[in-house]
């Protein structure tokens, strides 16, 4: 965790057509995502991380506070100084947005996937011009894989069930910040099924 970094709560969200409209929007899912990776901060160091004015990072900060998404840090505040940190570690998509009758949740849960894919390949794309600085055991421990499969939509969902769980099982074992050779490590998931044309 960064310095003065209080962890994220433990919560995933489920979004509804209220919360998801009030995230889907480019740089607010950046804003978030900023926060619950490198911890609490002011609008004007979340301007400077993601090269966005500080008028805008204060006005997409208030608006994910009023959708409950960020919260206050009193903790931290100095004087004029208004310290965000993130309310829940994650949120989840209901597969049910992508057809729904109302186009304003289809077109915010659009945004968001092709928001979160865009994060997904700039993290993958840093790696691979970063990797030659990480020491031999973190390139090791490293993987872009993928797997070609027939499945049913159930062993599908076992199958992604099953991974997550793995995933979430290492949650009880991360380290402190200040163990050696650690570092913040990213798993990405992507699993979906393909035309066979």
């Amino acid at each position: 965790m960064a310095e003065n970094e209080q962890p994220v709560p433990d919560e995933v969200r489920e979004l509804d057509p209220r919360s998801l409209r009030g995230l889907a929007h480019p740089l607010r899912i950046r804003l978030l995502g900023a926060l619950r990776e490198y911890g609490p901060a002011t609008a004007s160091q979340l301007a400077d991380r993601l090269g966005e004015s500080s008028g805008a990072t204060s006005y997409h900060l208030r608006q994910l506070g009023t959708y409950g998404f960020v919260e206050d840090d009193p903790e931290r505040g100095k004087g004029r100084e208004r310290w965000w940190k993130a309310a829940q570690r994650g949120v989840r998509v209901g597969a049910e947005f992508l057809t729904s009758p109302d186009p304003s949740v289809r077109g915010a849960v659009n945004t968001l996937l092709h928001e979160w894919a865009t994060i997904h390949g700039q993290d993958l794309s840093t790696w691979f011009s970063t990797m030659h600085d990480w020491p031999s055991a973190w390139r090791s421990a490293s993987d872009m894989s993928d797997f070609a499969m027939r499945l049913t939509p159930e062993l599908a969902s076992e199958m992604r069930d099953k991974v997550h769980e793995l995933i979430e099982s290492y949650r009880e074992k991360e380290v402190d910040r200040d163990t050696e050779g650690s570092a913040p490590y990213r798993v990405h998931l992507h699993a979906f099924p393909r035309d066979e044309d």
